[in-house]
């Protein structure tokens, strides 16, 4: 799922080898037959469970105060709230990821949720396996954006956004900038380890120093600033 990491395993189980903990989510949707399919899907794999369900936006916040869950995944339309305002509460206060589903492939919803701080993006006709590739990867703290719109939303929200200066990386160390260049690439952080011959533990960890020396609130963020930036990433060992 380019630009932003692209999920390990063929999605309708645990990722090849993995013996990570559950992933814990919850599920925010208007509509209670979609709902009802999500948890459907989700409850299905023995490495998710599906912790709470909210019909609306404040309901959504207040599931995620309540249950600190992994992954928080809402549609973009809801009453009370919707899933822009509910990222932005939900990450700015540390609750969860966020992993947005949307009908449309490219809107003013999609573009505010980036900048809120969604990990991912994900149309509402995504079959199953990628469903569960998607919550796994952002429960990994990894991102996801459907291919679909991919280019589309990276072109158009760099267009609206200042042009970034290098200056702002001028905080990193070298090694974190080899970081940002290889989030810009689109890899999971076991592709960086690999390209970087470090720990994925480690790559983790650089990733996080990166977005708080950055502010910013999501991979995907880092993703587009390091190619706005044009950084290039050593090559590959």
């Amino acid at each position: 799922m380019d630009p932003v990491g692209e999920p390990a395993g063929d999605g309708t189980g645990p990722p090849t080898g993995a013996t990570g903990p559950t992933a814990r989510v919850v599920l925010a949707d208007d509509q209670p037959a979609v709902r009802a399919g999500l948890r459907l899907i989700l409850a299905a794999a023995p490495d998710i469970d599906v912790v709470g369900e909210a019909g609306d936006g404040d309901e959504a916040v207040r599931l995620c105060h309540e249950l600190r869950p992994d992954v928080a995944v809402l549609d973009i339309r809801m009453p009370r709230r919707d899933g822009v305002a509910a990222t932005r509460e939900i990450v700015g206060e540390g609750l969860a990821d966020v992993l947005v589903l949307t009908t449309f492939d490219l809107d003013e919803y999609v573009f505010g949720a980036l900048r809120a701080g969604a990990a991912g993006f994900l149309l509402k006709d995504t079959d199953a396996a990628g469903l569960l590739a998607a919550v796994r990867a952002v429960a990994r703290g990894e991102g996801v954006i459907a291919p679909a719109v991919t280019r589309r939303l990276i072109r158009a929200f760099a267009s609206t956004a200042p042009a970034a200066s290098r200056a702002v990386v001028d905080g990193l160390t070298r090694r974190e900038r080899d970081v940002l260049a290889c989030l810009g690439l689109g890899l999971s952080n076991q592709q960086i380890a690999d390209r970087l011959v470090m720990a994925e533990s480690t790559a983790k960890t650089h990733v996080s120093r990166i977005l708080a020396k950055l502010e910013l609130r999501s991979r995907v963020q880092a993703a587009i600033l390091a190619q706005e930036l044009g950084l290039t990433a050593p090559p590959s060992g």
